[in-house]
C-alpha cells in the first residue's frame, strides 16, 4: 500500500504546486488503482507485483498514444502524453539498461537450452518473469530475438 500513501503526498506537492501535468499523471495512477481494487473485491489492496504491472501499462499506454500523435505530425498532444509517462515512471524501480537486459536474457537462454526462434516464447517467459518491472516487454522482445535469429 506504500504506493498509494507515496502517491496522496505526490498529488498534495501537485496541487500546491499547481503542476497541472503531473497532477493529471498522478490522479491516472490513483483512478487506475481503485479501479483494480474495486473490481478485485472489497478494496483489496494490490501486492507489488500487480502495482509495477499497473504502472508499466499506463507507461505503456501514454508512450503508445505519443507514438501516435507524433506519426500524425501532433506535437502538441505528443508532449504531454510523453511527459505523463516520465511522472509515472517515477514510481517504477529503477529501469535496468541494455547491456544488462542483454546478460540476463543471455543467462536465460543458456539456462533454457533454447537454440532459435522456435525457443522464443519459452526464452520470453522466464526473461518477463526475471525482469518484471526492471525492463519494458518491447526491449526485451527485441534483444530476445536478436539473440536467438543468430
Amino acid at each position: 500500500m506504500s504506493l498509494l500513501n507515496n502517491l496522496t503526498e505526490e498529488l498534495k506537492i501537485a496541487m500546491r504546486a499547481k503542476d497541472v501535468l503531473k497532477l493529471e499523471a498522478l490522479r491516472a495512477i490513483k483512478s487506475a488503482i481503485l479501479l483494480v481494487q474495486t473490481s478485485s473485491g472489497a478494496g483489496a489492496d494490490l501486492s507489488e507485483d500487480e502495482e509495477i504491472k499497473l504502472l508499466q501499462k499506463l507507461v505503456k499506454q501514454r508512450k503508445d498514444s505519443a507514438a501516435i500523435f507524433k506519426e500524425q505530425n501532433r506535437e502538441d498532444l505528443a508532449a504531454p502524453e510523453e511527459a505523463q509517462a516520465a511522472v509515472i515512471a517515477q514510481f517504477l524501480p529503477e529501469q535496468m539498461s541494455e547491456a544488462e537486459v542483454e546478460k540476463v536474457i543471455e543467462g536465460v537462454i543458456a539456462l533454457s537450452g533454447a537454440d532459435g526462434m522456435k525457443d522464443m516464447g519459452k526464452v520470453m517467459g522466464m526473461a518477463s518473469k526475471q525482469l518484471a518491472g526492471k525492463a519494458d516487454g518491447k526491449t526485451i522482445s527485441n534483444i530476445v530475438k536478436a539473440k536467438l535469429s543468430t
